[in-house]
Parts: structure tokens; sequence; C-alpha cells
């Protein structure tokens, strides 16, 4: 019953996604787009080239989020573990950091005025791809998963460090572009670039569900795990790729959007009664995707024409939950 509650919940959050905006579209008009009726072009494309795209985006970042941080979760068995803890979020923002500011920093008098969203999303791709490597790398290496934790930490301060000179001798336009960069943004995608980034989204949370009994064992401990048959490097590796593919697209493509894989995953070990991740993986998806759409709606304003950073909105409401976790675990 509750998951028949999400996904009509779901396709709710979603029609109101697409009718919701600065630009009021009447309800009738926004049918007529679906069936072929004619309508103005402007509300056409409104609705098919800017709202359907965020809207969709949204799902594919509410879900690959709260799954890959559902699985550092239970990887570390830490309750505040997100799905940046291995700094695949700072690497890809190393990379655009490079993109954008890294002219500013070898030439102070060079400032990068061809910027292209390509050109940033590969920059992502690359700073994303090259931290995971090195996770990787080092999770070979270690036997430990808090040392693991540590060395992603670790990684994450590295980076930081690294932008952080970038701004220092950068231009305070290219340091600008990357500040709202970083803010997020789930407009910047369009359908032919949901085309790439779904099927590997996709192919990744299916690729989770298969890994869903190894996951429970692991809720038990290493050495338990270790008994009941586990391989516990292995089972590393794949859950590092398969959050690495899942954060490190989703913010190469929408900047980094905090607070959602810490806190779905909470809620829906409270909704739900349950650590079975047969259950929690496709809650998480349901939950993620609904909270996400919820975000996008109130980042538009509606009735406004300005749009507030998606990244503020879901900080605003996840860190709230975070806090409870903080509390209610004492």
């Amino acid at each position: 019953m509750k998951f028949i509650l999400l996904g009509f919940s779901l396709v709710v959050f979603f029609v109101l996604d697409l009718v919701i905006g600065s630009v009021k579209i009447p309800f009738e008009e926004f049918i007529n787009i679906f069936t072929g009726e004619e309508v103005k072009a402007s509300w056409q494309y409104i609705i098919l080239d800017f709202r359907l795209p965020k809207a969709i985006t949204a799902i594919l970042a509410g879900a690959s989020l709260s799954v890959a941080g559902l699985l550092m979760q239970t990887l570390f068995r830490n309750p505040l573990a997100g799905p940046f803890v291995l700094g695949v979020s700072s690497g890809a923002s190393l990379g655009v950091a490079l993109y954008i500011m890294g002219g500013s920093f070898l030439m102070s008098s060079m400032a990068i005025s061809s910027i292209s969203n390509t050109g940033i999303i590969i920059s992502a791709v690359l700073g994303a791809l090259a931290v995971m490597f090195l996770v990787i790398t080092a999770g070979l290496k270690l036997k430990n998963n808090l040392t693991l934790l540590i060395v992603g930490i670790m990684f994450g301060s590295l980076t930081s460090a690294v932008v952080s000179i970038l701004q220092y001798f950068s231009t305070a336009e290219n340091v600008q572009r990357f500040v709202v960069w970083t803010m997020g943004s789930l407009s910047a995608v369009s359908m032919e670039d949901i085309a790439y980034i779904a099927p590997l989204i996709i192919i990744a949370l299916i690729a989770c569900i298969a890994l869903q009994k190894p996951l429970n064992t692991l809720l038990l401990g290493e050495n338990y795990a270790k008994s009941l048959g586990t391989d516990i490097t292995k089972i590393r590796l794949f859950l590092i790729v398969i959050t690495g593919i899942l954060a490190g697209i989703i913010t190469a493509y929408t900047g980094p959007i905090a607070f959602i894989g810490i806190a779905i995953p909470h809620l829906a070990r409270n909704l739900f009664k349950t650590s079975n991740h047969s259950v929690l993986i496709p809650s998480v998806i349901l939950i993620g995707s609904v909270f996400m759409l919820a975000c996008d709606i109130i980042s538009q304003m509606p009735g406004n024409s300005s749009t507030l950073p998606i990244n503020s909105v879901s900080a605003i409401f996840g860190a709230p939950v975070v806090i409870w976790i903080i509390m209610k675990r004492n």
C-alpha cells in the first residue's frame, strides 16, 4: 500500500512540476499539448523543451543520489554517510574549477570567455572519474572500510583546497560562474542529455537491486558477511563504482545537490520500519524522486519570475532531517 501511495505521489508531483512555474499555463492547454491539439508555440516550448526535461532530471537526480547515499551508509555503517563521502563531488567540482578558472590561475590577465555547458559537463565527468579511480585504487589496497572512508574525505579536502587556490587567483567573473554552478540547477539538462544519462543511471540502479543480498549481509558486520560467503573486497569495489556513476553523472549535469543522499534513506527506513534492501532500494528511489520534484516546484517560486538554487532548497528541507537523525540517535 505504501508503494502504491508513493507511486501515485510521484505521478502527481511530476504533473505539478510540469504545470506550475513562473509562466501560468491553463491545465486544459497543458493536456492539449500531449493530445496533439493546437496550442501556443511558446507554451509548447515551455512544457516540452524546458519543464519536461527538468522534471525528468529531478526524478533521475532524486533516485540516483538517494540510492548512492543508501549504499554508502550500508558500506560504512555510518548513518551520516552520503553519496559524496568518497570525494566524487569534490572531483567534479575540481574539474569544473580547472575548466572555468584554470586559465586565470595560469595567467592572471586571462579570462575564459568561451565557457560552454558541454565543456562544464565534460570537465566535471573527468574530475569525478579521476577521484573515483584514486578511491578504487585505495580500495584495492586498504582492508578496512573506516580507513577507506578517511581516505575519501582526505581526497575531498585536497580537491577543495585546490579549488580555493584557483578561486583566489581567478577573475571575479569566472569565480561567479563557478559559484553559480555549485548552487545546482536542473534546467541545464536537455532531452538529448537525458538520452545519454538515463540509460547509465537505470543500469546502475538495476545493479543495486541485484546486490541487495550482499548489502543485507554487510549490515551484520564484515566478519559475519565473510562467513556467509560475501567477498568484501569485490562488493566494496562494486559499491564504489556504482556510487561514483550515480553521484558523478548527476553532479556533472546538475551541479552538487546537498542532503538528498543523507536524508532520504533515513526517511525510507522510518516509513517502512525495515533495513532490508529489497524494500529500501525501491523505496528510496520513489521517495527521492518525489522529494526532488517537490524541491524543484518550490525552487520555481510559482507566480514569481525568480528561481531559487535547487541546492539551497534541498538543504533547507534535508538539513532538518539530518539534525533529527542526530538527536534521535543521541
